[in-house]
């Protein structure tokens, strides 16, 4: 039976307060400028919206690799993706399982929500 133990799930901080709210921290500044550069690319930004939008808000990589890239290409956009703390990714048997974090999507919408709009 081939090993299936699950990758412990890190706990996801939010990047930052929104915008209008207070001044970021240059630690905040660094975090949120990281996770907007890695979606920046629009390999990256496709590979994100495709594990986010899927069902049970995890994909495959078998699922989500046809994006007009070779796999390892794909490989190294989703590394990037994980290491700005857009993804997290468990392995089960043969195949890498990526998921978003809600809190990941929240705390983005609300750094460029605007106060009172």
């Amino acid at each position: 039976m081939p090993n299936t133990k699950a990758s412990p799930v890190p706990k996801v901080e939010p990047c930052c307060p929104p915008l209008t709210e207070r001044p970021l921290t240059a630690e905040e500044a660094e975090r949120t400028a990281a996770m907007f550069k890695a979606l920046g690319d629009p390999v990256r930004l496709r590979l994100f919206s495709l594990v986010a939008s899927h069902d049970g808000g995890e994909a495959c990589v078998c699922d989500i690799s046809d994006v007009g890239v070779s796999q390892p290409t794909v490989s190294h956009h989703l590394k990037k993706l994980r290491e700005a703390g857009l993804l997290t990714s468990e392995r089960r048997g043969t195949w890498v399982y990526y998921r978003v974090d809600p809190s990941v999507l929240a705390a983005l919408g609300r750094s460029l929500v605007s106060a009172g709009i």
